[in-house]
């Protein structure tokens, strides 16, 4: 059943078994859990099922990130039905768009003397049966990550040294499971009911802060009410967890499950580095790389990347990192207005910052401050700000790149290529500096808005300049041919700070005072409250989180059927 929950009287309060917050992927996974189940569920979604500009507008923070460059909150969450599921934008080469899928490798779980604040509560093996119930979720083909098994005789890996490079697969998985078809099994189903247009803006507790008793909800009509529950999980984004907890400050002071100060902390992304230009030896090189192009292999869409190897991050104290690599006609490893800057200006990317500098001085019908080098900064990093802006608003403006790929199945590759771009994700380093707070400004509901402070420290900065020499001396020994590294002064450059993939924020830990839930995701000191969010991981690697966030989804849900028997 669903429900508009602007019609609902203001006071009422609705009486359930389960409430679970937020209807994206982690939400709609345990939903389907539950549904046929001997109790009631209630799922809450702040918007509707089609896209609205003024419940859009709340996932807006305060303007400006504290420290480094960040892209605002409001690009990076989507608050509707199937939540940032109507972000994934790869093209499927069938007619859909979808999403890139791995899991975590298991030296991200580990407790490594290298990183700080490292080690999950859980292991690979415990996630393993989760992960592979999240493929079938995600209609994302078979629980395979084994590279022989999606390798034939026109791809193969290349023969890095395993030693320090490996190569890893990734599958992808249609966004519509989410963003569409799962939702009539939800109206259909007699034990749940998805509420629409309502955001959760408290978690009300006992007066000891032990159990939370409602959710106090609000619509942009005015009207609020609450919902009783016996189990509420929260299933929204890494930053709208932590803002939710902070915002419930009834009866704990500075949040709910804040009593150690680790609600909010530990930010982290995987922000997106660019090494540069590879230039091969030749043009047939390009067939060398089937493999890592996306291509349908055995009923599924699949690519490898190449990784760094877990022996090499021990035994040079690495974060973990992936490479994508991209075709580029021969001309793109030249960019004259880049070449004009100084040494040390010459690869970096303020474009973005500028434009936004530009935008908020126009809208207050004044020139910016050092306007002309605002102009040059626009010039010399168009092609950055061009990609922001695709990410922010999809829309093909480059032939291959993360979410275009099949250039291996063209006819005239070897002519159309004559070098490849060199991206990475790289894993971030925790730190509890890295942080969401609640800001002064409030948005519509009267809720305080969220704060982020993020930074690039040198730990990731250090391990990625490494792991970039790595990469490009495997390269070369594979004949792949010669990585030109872009660096400003010796420090990688990082492309895109974000691409959504926000964690940490309650992270997981056994000990209450290093983190906010436990090894089965439950808020430490409150009996019936868990998070299925990518803000419990400690630690995020570099694969894409969304696998991870709906195996752990799988999990909470087998517990809230523990708890309910």
């Amino acid at each position: 059943m669903m429900i508009d929950a602007r019609s609902i009287p203001s006071g009422k309060t609705i009486e359930t078994e389960v409430c679970i917050v937020g209807a994206g992927p982690a939400g709609i996974s345990l939903a389907r859990e539950l549904i046929g189940q001997g109790f009631r569920v209630s799922l809450l979604e702040t918007g509707g099922t089609e896209p609205d500009e003024a419940i859009q507008s709340m996932a807006a923070g305060a303007d400006d990130t504290i420290g480094d460059f960040y892209p605002g909150a409001i690009y990076m969450r989507t608050r509707r039905y199937g939540g940032t599921s109507h972000q994934w934008q790869i093209d499927m080469q069938d007619g859909r768009r979808g999403v890139r899928y791995t899991t975590l490798d298991p030296i991200d779980f580990e407790k490594r003397d290298w990183l700080p604040h490292s080690g999950w509560a859980i292991s690979r093996k415990d996630l393993d049966p989760y992960y592979e119930r999240a493929h079938q979720v995600c209609q994302t083909g078979p629980y395979d990550y084994k590279t022989e098994t999606w390798e034939d005789e026109g791809a193969k890996r290349l023969p890095f040294d395993e030693d320090r490079v490996t190569t890893r697969m990734f599958h992808f998985g249609p966004r519509d499971v989410f963003s569409q078809d799962y939702r009539k099994e939800l109206e259909q189903s007699s034990n749940v009911t998805l509420y629409t247009y309502a955001t959760a803006i408290e978690l009300l507790t006992n007066d000891a802060a032990q159990t939370v008793t409602q959710v106090k909800v609000a619509t942009l009509e005015g009207n609020t009410f609450q919902i009783s529950a016996k189990v509420v999980v929260l299933a929204i984004g890494g930053l709208e967890v932590a803002r939710l907890m902070l915002l419930s400050d009834s009866t704990q002071k500075n949040g709910l499950g804040n009593q150690h100060d680790l609600v909010g902390r530990f930010l982290m992304d995987h922000p997106v580095v660019r090494s540069g230009v590879l230039l091969p030896p030749n043009r047939q090189a390009i067939n060398r790389l089937n493999l890592y192009d996306v291509r349908w292999s055995k009923g599924s869409l699949v690519i490898g990347k190449p990784v760094l190897s877990d022996s090499v991050m021990r035994r040079e104290q690495l974060l973990n990192m992936n490479t994508a690599i991209f075709p580029a006609a021969g001309i793109y490893q030249h960019n004259p207005l880049r070449m004009l800057l100084p040494q040390g200006r010459r690869f970096r990317s303020p474009a973005i910052e500028s434009a936004q500098t530009i935008v908020k001085s126009l809208k207050r019908r004044q020139l910016p401050k050092n306007a002309l080098r605002h102009a040059a900064n626009l010039a010399t990093g168009l092609d950055d700000l061009i990609y922001y802006e695709w990410r922010k608003k999809p829309r093909i403006l480059k032939p291959y790149g993360f979410d275009t790929g099949g250039w291996s199945k063209l006819p005239d590759r070897e002519q159309r290529f004559g070098c490849f771009e060199v991206f990475h994700l790289t894993e971030q380093a925790p730190d509890p500096e890295n942080r969401v707070t609640l800001g002064d400004v409030r948005d519509r509901l009267g809720c305080r808005k969220l704060q982020i402070h993020w930074k690039w420290n040198e730990i990731d900065r250090r391990s990625a300049r490494r792991a970039q020499d790595i990469f490009a001396e495997e390269f070369a020994r594979v004949g792949l041919g010669k990585l030109r590294l872009e660096r400003d002064r010796g420090t990688p450059q990082i492309f895109l700070p974000s691409i959504h993939h926000h964690m940490g924020t309650t992270r997981m830990h056994e000990d209450p005072k290093q983190g906010v839930v436990d090894s089965t995701c439950r808020v430490h000191g409150v009996s019936n409250l868990y998070i299925a969010s990518s803000s419990v991981f400690p630690t995020g690697g570099y694969a894409n989180p969304t696998l991870t966030i709906i195996a752990l989804a799988l999990r909470v849900a087998d517990q809230v059927k523990a708890a309910m028997s």
